[in-house]
């Protein structure tokens, strides 16, 4: 009897991340959106918010990359402690990733495709060059925002 709970034990601690992620990953979160939406404290919102747009963010990483990380014996381990790092409200790891990290990417931030030049309609006619679509640029946007653009692209060529 003894041997059969020891062998249970053995399988247990080697499948422990495939038993832990989704408690740590999906079950705990849940629960813990679900209170943050029916407080009526904003913190907790921001929190578990987050949260899932980075669980969101590494299950879309995991997905693109799978053959490769299929070859990375430890990322279930990886995984499952950077998870329990973002989930564990005493580190708010979701926060502080979101803050310096995906917050900066989205937030102010304006960018212009140098390489896209818009086509007429007709398809007959000769189509738009750069100066038509910085004239374009500058009638939606205003001189001030073309002036801006080009300081900021004259500094990064510096650079």
């Amino acid at each position: 009897m003894g041997s059969g709970s020891g062998s249970f034990l053995k399988v247990l601690l080697k499948n422990f991340d495939v038993l832990a992620m989704p408690v740590v990953s999906l079950l705990f979160p849940l629960y813990a959106s679900i209170r943050a939406i029916e407080s009526k404290s904003p913190v907790d919102d921001q929190q578990w918010l987050t949260y899932w747009v980075l669980y969101s963010m590494i299950t879309l990483f995991e997905l693109t990359f799978a053959k490769l990380i299929e070859w990375i014996p430890i990322w279930p381990y990886a995984k499952l402690i950077l998870t329990c790092w973002l989930v564990i409200p005493y580190f708010s790891g979701a926060a502080y990733v979101y803050e310096h990290y995906v917050r900066p990417l989205f937030i102010n931030r304006q960018t212009v495709n140098i390489w896209y030049v818009p086509r007429k309609k007709d398809v007959f006619s000769k189509p738009d060059d750069i100066l038509t679509a910085a004239e374009k640029y500058i009638e939606e946007n205003g001189p001030e925002a073309f002036e801006k653009l080009i300081n900021r692209a004259d500094k990064n060529s510096r650079y």
